[in-house]
C-alpha cells in the first residue's frame, strides 16, 4: 500500500458561497488517495450551498457533509466541527472561496511523515482575482525546506498566522485540546495558531506552493481580512492579537509573544495606517484611541529592538499625541519600502526628532544605521514636454546620511502590477543640489512603451560604497496633474500632452497617487479599453 493512502482529513467550511465552494472541494478530492476525507461543514448556508454540497456526496463517496442547526457567525466552530469529526492521521483546513494547488497535499504529507513532525507548513499564495496576479505570504519562511525543532528557533513562525497553509497532526490538536475560539471571532486564526505554537510542536518547512488564496476586491460580500472600513474589524484584530500574545507569554514562550507583537507592528498597523487617510474623521479618531491604548500594553522593548524600524516608529508617534496628527507623514512612513519624509527636525542639542512639536520621538538610532537601510524619501513628478514626457526625481537628505553615503545614481523601472512585466527602464545619475540638501535625476520616459494595466514607478537608489536601496517614489504634483486625463489618435499614440511616439489609435494615461502615496499610472488603448478603465475606477469608488 502507498505510504501516503488515505492519510489526511481536509475540512472545507463555507457559508453562501454556491458559486465556489464546489471548486474548493474538487480541489481538495483531486490531491488524490492521500486524502481518505473531505469534510464539508455548511454553516447555515441560505443560497443553496447545502444541497450543492449534498449532490456532490452523493456521488463521491470520500466527501462527508456536516450541516450546522445554526449559523456561527465565524470560521471557528465550523473548523473545530471537522476537527472533531476527522478520521485521519493529519488533518487541514480550506476555505470554500479557495483551492488547493495539485500536489499540496502531498508535498506536505511527504514533510511530515519524513521528519515525524506535528506540522508541516508550506507556502501559501494570494491571488488577485480577476488579474491573477500573485503575490507570495511570508516568502522569507518558506524560501527553502527547514526542520524546526521547536518554533522558538524560527520566531518568524509567529509572523504566519494563516491556518490553511498547514498540515496538522489531529492527535496533536487533540491531545493538547488545541482548537479555534468558538462563534464570531473575526480573526480566528491568529489564536489557533497562537495555541499550536504555545504547544511547541516540531515544525517542518517546505517551500512548495500549497495554498491559493483567492483575493476578491470587488466582490460583494468582503472577506474579513478585506472588510476593513469599519472600527469593529480594527477592535478584533487588536483583541485576536492580544489574545495571541497572551497565550504564548501564558506558555512560558517569551520571544513566541515579542514576535507577535513585532508582526503587529511590522504588519497591521503599518498596513491600517496607510488607509487612514481614506476614512472618516470620526473613524480616525477612534482608530488612534484604540490604537493607543493597545500600543500601551506592549513592552517597552516591544519598542527598542530595531527602534528605526517603520511600524515602530509609527507607533511611538501615535503614542505621543492624543490626537490624530501627521497623517499624510505617516502614511508614507507605513509604505513598502517605507518613506520618511520632510522635515527633518532636531531638537536643541541636536538630536533627530520627529518633529519640532514631538521632540520626544527621537531618531537617534537612525544616526547609527546604514544608509541603505534607512527610509529614503524621493519625490517624483511627471512632466510633459514639447519633445515627450520626463521624469523627475529628487532624492532628500537625511541628517547627514544620504551625503555620507553619497548618492550616485537611481534606477528606474515601471513594472506592470498585474503580471510584474518592466515595461520601462532606465539609469539617470543623481546630482546634489547647490545647497547640499537633496539630490535630482531626470531621465525621459516613453510611456507609448507601456501597454494597458496599471503601471507601479520602482526605483534603486545606488550608493558609491556599492551599497543601494529599493524605494517607491513619493508622488509630487496638484490634483491637477494627477487627475490629468488626454485622448489623441493618431501617429503620437499615448497621450500627446505626455508625449511618446509610435502607435496609432487611441490612447490614456493617467497618473495617480497611491494610498501609500506613491506615483502609479493607469494605461489604456482604444476607446474600449479607456471605457473600462474608467468603470473599474467608478466602480471601485462606488464599492
Amino acid at each position: 500500500m502507498n505510504p501516503h493512502h488515505a492519510q489526511v482529513s481536509i475540512v472545507v467550511i463555507g457559508y453562501d458561497d454556491a458559486a465556489h465552494v464546489a471548486d474548493a472541494v474538487r480541489s481538495a478530492l483531486a490531491q488524490g488517495p492521500a486524502v481518505r476525507e473531505v469534510i464539508a461543514v455548511d454553516d447555515r448556508s441560505t443560497d443553496g450551498s447545502a444541497a450543492l454540497l449534498d449532490a456532490l456526496a452523493a456521488g463521491e463517496p470520500r466527501l462527508t457533509v456536516i450541516h450546522r442547526p445554526a449559523n456561527s457567525g465565524g470560521c471557528g466552530s465550523p473548523r473545530n466541527d471537522g476537527i472533531d469529526a476527522a478520521a485521519a492521521r493529519y488533518v487541514m483546513f480550506l476555505d470554500s472561496d479557495d483551492v488547493l494547488p495539485p500536489g499540496a497535499v502531498d508535498a506536505l504529507l511527504g514533510a511530515a511523515e519524513e521528519h515525524g513532525v506535528e506540522v508541516a507548513a508550506g507556502l501559501c499564495v494570494r491571488r488577485e482575482l480577476p488579474s491573477g496576479r500573485e503575490i507570495p505570504w511570508e516568502p522569507a519562511l518558506y524560501a527553502r525546506p527547514a526542520l524546526i525543532p521547536h518554533p522558538s528557533r524560527r520566531l518568524r513562525l509567529a509572523h504566519d498566522t494563516l491556518c490553511v497553509n498547514k498540515l496538522y497532526r489531529t492527535d496533536f490538536l487533540r491531545e493538547h485540546g488545541i482548537r479555534f475560539p468558538e462563534g464570531r471571532f473575526p480573526y480566528e486564526d491568529f489564536v489557533f495558531t497562537a495555541r499550536v505554537l504555545a504547544a511547541a510542536p516540531r515544525v517542518a518547512l517546505i517551500p512548495d506552493t500549497v495554498y491559493i488564496w483567492h483575493v476578491r476586491r470587488t466582490a460583494e460580500r468582503l472577506s474579513i481580512s478585506l472588510d476593513r472600513a469599519g472600527i469593529g474589524n480594527w477592535r478584533a484584530r487588536t483583541e485576536a492579537n492580544q489574545a495571541a500574545y497572551e497565550i504564548l507569554l501564558g506558555a512560558g514562550e517569551k520571544h513566541l509573544a515579542r514576535a507577535a507583537h513585532s508582526k503587529f507592528l511590522d504588519h497591521e498597523l503599518r498596513m491600517y495606517t496607510r488607509e487612514l487617510e481614506l476614512r472618516t474623521p470620526e473613524y480616525r479618531r477612534a482608530w488612534w484611541d484604540l490604537t493607543r491604548a493597545y500600543l500601551s500594553t506592549f513592552d517597552a522593548t516591544d519598542f527598542t529592538v530595531n527602534p528605526t524600524a517603520p511600524g515602530r516608529l509609527v507607533a511611538r508617534v501615535i503614542l505621543s499625541s492624543p490626537a490624530p496628527r501627521d497623517l499624510p507623514r505617516l502614511r508614507e512612513l507605513a509604505a513598502r519600502p517605507a518613506r520618511l519624509l520632510p522635515p527633518y527636525a532636531r531638537a536643541s542639542d541636536g538630536t533627530p526628532v520627529w518633529s519640532s512639536d514631538l521632540p520626544q520621538v527621537t531618531l537617534e538610532n537612525f544616526l547609527d544605521r546604514p544608509a541603505h537601510l534607512l527610509p529614503a524619501a524621493v519625490d517624483a513628478e511627471l512632466r510633459p514636454r514639447a519633445r515627450g514626457t520626463r521624469l523627475r526625481l529628487r532624492l532628500h537628505e537625511l541628517y547627514g546620511r544620504m551625503a555620507e553615503a553619497g548618492p550616485t545614481s537611481v534606477d528606474v523601472e515601471f513594472t506592470h502590477r498585474e503580471d510584474g512585466r518592466v515595461g520601462l527602464r532606465g539609469t539617470a545619475p543623481l546630482l546634489a543640489d547647490r545647497y547640499g540638501d537633496s539630490w535630482s535625476a531626470q531621465t525621459p520616459v516613453d510611456l507609448s512603451e507601456l501597454g494597458a494595466g496599471t503601471w507601479d514607478l520602482r526605483l534603486t537608489v545606488c550608493f558609491r560604497d556599492g551599497t543601494s536601496r529599493e524605494v517607491t517614489a513619493h508622488a509630487r504634483g496638484g490634483p491637477g496633474l494627477l487627475r490629468r486625463r488626454a485622448v489623441l489618435g493618431g501617429r503620437r499614440g499615448v497621450l500627446g500632452v505626455f508625449g511618446g511616439s509610435g502607435g496609432s489609435g487611441v490612447h490614456l494615461v493617467q497618473p495617480y497617487r497611491t494610498h501609500a502615496g506613491a506615483l502609479a499610472l493607469r494605461t489604456a488603448s482604444g476607446w474600449r479599453g479607456m471605457t473600462e478603465v474608467v468603470y473599474r475606477r467608478v466602480a471601485r469608488l462606488l464599492h
